[in-house]
């Protein structure tokens, strides 16, 4: 399959690409567990945003992410706010949501790029929604009955996007 003319194209970098993986508020520990590991295998940071729905000794979190747990090295913010201040630090911003009216083939990511997700509940909160709603994007999927996927499968498939975008080799 031929990617779209308009998708835009690989980038060719020097290395210095930087992702960072935010979960905002995230429910279920073995979802983080598996994005933990997922943002091992990508060379990319994961930040956790309280209140988290389990503690970060939990069980169930170092069972999804297998004897790699120990080396994922989460920054956990207080609050949205606390991270939020820090956005511009960090890079270049995409928040995935339902709402977004692109996807992730139509957004340009950086070399400096921070995807953002939601709790598997309920998405990202309605106030972050609505105050980077040119921000928003949602993974593209088939007509149907299917709303969303799961929290860490929707990090893979977007970690994986722009680590192949950005060159990565791995």
């Amino acid at each position: 399959m031929k990617p779209s003319p308009s998708a835009p194209k690989p980038k060719a970098t020097d290395g210095k690409t930087e992702l960072h993986v935010v979960l905002v508020q995230p429910d279920i520990p073995w979802n983080t567990g598996n994005v933990g590991r997922t943002c091992l295998a990508c060379d990319a940071q994961l930040h956790l945003v309280r209140p988290l729905g389990f503690r970060l000794d939990e069980k169930y979190l170092k069972r999804a992410g297998l004897d790699y747990w120990q080396h994922v090295h989460p920054k956990v913010w207080s609050s949205w706010t606390e991270l939020e201040a820090h956005l511009p630090e960090l890079g270049d911003p995409w928040f995935f949501s339902a709402e977004g009216e692109r996807n992730l083939w139509q957004v340009d990511l950086q070399p400096r790029t921070v995807l953002i997700f939601g709790r598997e509940t309920a998405g990202l909160p309605t106030s972050v929604r609505e105050q980077h709603r040119e921000r928003l994007v949602s993974l593209p999927m088939a007509p149907g009955p299917v709303r969303s996927l799961n929290l860490s499968t929707s990090v893979g498939i977007a970690l994986y996007e722009a680590r192949r975008r950005l060159g990565f080799a791995g």
